[in-house]
């Protein structure tokens, strides 16, 4: 398979499992610059699937940059309006959105986190129905990921510059199983093997999970109706779609104030353009009581304190460490690509089909029900090869979900 072939199945994919266009569907696509020539394929692909109309909004890391550069912490603390019109309209149309990602991670390295951390709130803030839609499920919406030539570098600087870009879209291609084969059959064929492990999980109804690993050792307890899922999604109108491409997980909710103990990263943060590494958070009753790192110590104490929610967690995922993804040795510097090679938590907003009846309910009733609510949502990777995980039952049954990485039944 040639390389324009592959670009030609990957848009395909992106299209028709990853937001699953429907007929006459508006579908907004939140990109940047430097994805222009694959953006242009999926714009076609999305067309020829029947799409009504497609929009494409660009960015740039340099935009970015500049603006926090230039700007006011006080303008930073606004949102545009129009913006958020932008998204309603998506939702009131039930259209689809699909990111394509191509993260510099060190895109505002140096900014101040003050700055990030206002922009951070008031987007969380201004886009409150965007977000609760993309939680509850409302729309179909995905995110995939292609190379830029400084993320390339990062992954892969052992290799002359020339290379680097080449060997980034090589490897995500094995992550989405492109070019070995039918693509689409094999992401069926995936999709039922992960929901064919969520519903093991589901038949258990553990009360609490225990982690340990060097660094590690974190209760954490689960709400009495938590689902387990993958990550197949459905829209209210039965469309079928897939979240995150890759995916390897099978994640839940915690109970908002039952998770107590310590936890260690195990794979750097991206977060806001910044690297956060080595830390470790201390629970107690649900809250983070203490945060330490040894690099972006200051932002992540910023992403902490964003509201009253971003102190506690907001989702349980379990990935075995001999996932594909984690078995390719590759750091990718990219949450959606390190996610999937680890077991991972989530600081902040739970997602609400995670619990039983949990789409029908409001932010309070969730809130009430112990489920945390947040302006924000940020996977950090926990996983590695040293870690054991135990399901205990009602009656106080310990059983092995995970030893050694990797699941025990």
């Amino acid at each position: 398979m040639t390389f324009a072939e592959k670009l030609e199945q990957f848009a395909d994919l992106a299209v028709r499992i990853g937001i699953n266009v429907q007929k006459g569907q508006y579908v907004l696509i939140n990109t940047s610059t430097e994805t222009l020539d694959f953006t242009r394929i999926v714009v076609k692909k999305a067309y020829e699937a029947g799409a009504g109309r497609v929009h494409v909004n660009l960015t740039d890391a340099s935009f970015e940059r500049s603006y926090f550069e230039n700007v006011s912490i006080e303008e930073t603390a606004n949102f545009p309006k129009w913006v958020v019109t932008q998204r309603e309209e998506l939702i009131e149309r039930k259209g689809a959105l699909l990111w394509i990602d191509a993260e510099n991670p060190d895109a505002l390295a140096g900014i101040d986190v003050e700055k990030i951390g206002a922009q951070q709130k008031a987007s969380g803030t201004a886009l409150v129905n965007y977000r609760k839609a993309v939680m509850n499920d409302h729309i179909a919406w995905s995110i995939i990921a292609v190379p830029s030539p400084k993320w390339a570098a990062k992954v892969f600087p052992q290799l002359p510059a020339e290379e680097q870009v080449p060997a980034l879209w090589d490897a995500i291609f094995k992550t989405v199983r492109i070019g070995e084969g039918d693509a689409v059959a094999k992401w069926q064929h995936h999709i039922e093997s992960l929901e064919n492990r969520a519903a093991q999980l589901n038949k258990k109804k553990y009360q609490f999970l225990h982690y340990k690993a060097p660094g590690t050792d974190l209760k954490i307890a689960l709400p009495d109706k938590h689902l387990w899922v993958s990550g197949s999604s459905k829209s209210p109108d039965g469309t079928t779609f897939i979240a995150n491409m890759p995916t390897e997980e099978v994640y839940t909710l915690p109970a908002k104030f039952g998770v107590n103990g310590v936890v260690s990263n195990t794979k750097p943060l991206v977060y806001k353009g910044n690297i956060i590494d080595d830390f470790t958070l201390t629970f107690e009753n649900g809250k983070i009581i203490q945060a330490e790192a040894k690099v972006g110590h200051a932002l992540l104490q910023q992403l902490i304190a964003t509201d009253e929610g971003s102190a506690y967690l907001g989702e349980v995922a379990l990935v075995p460490h001999e996932s594909p993804i984690s078995a390719s040795n590759i750091l990718y510097y990219n949450t959606l690509f390190d996610e999937n090679a680890s077991n991972h938590l989530a600081i902040g907003e739970a997602y609400p089909t995670c619990y039983e009846g949990g789409k029908a309910l409001e932010a309070g009733q969730l809130e009430a029900l112990g489920i945390n609510q947040s302006l924000t949502h940020e996977d950090f990777m926990i996983g590695s090869a040293n870690m054991d995980i135990d399901g205990v039952l009602a009656d106080g049954t310990v059983e092995p979900i995970f030893r050694k990485g990797n699941w025990a039944f």
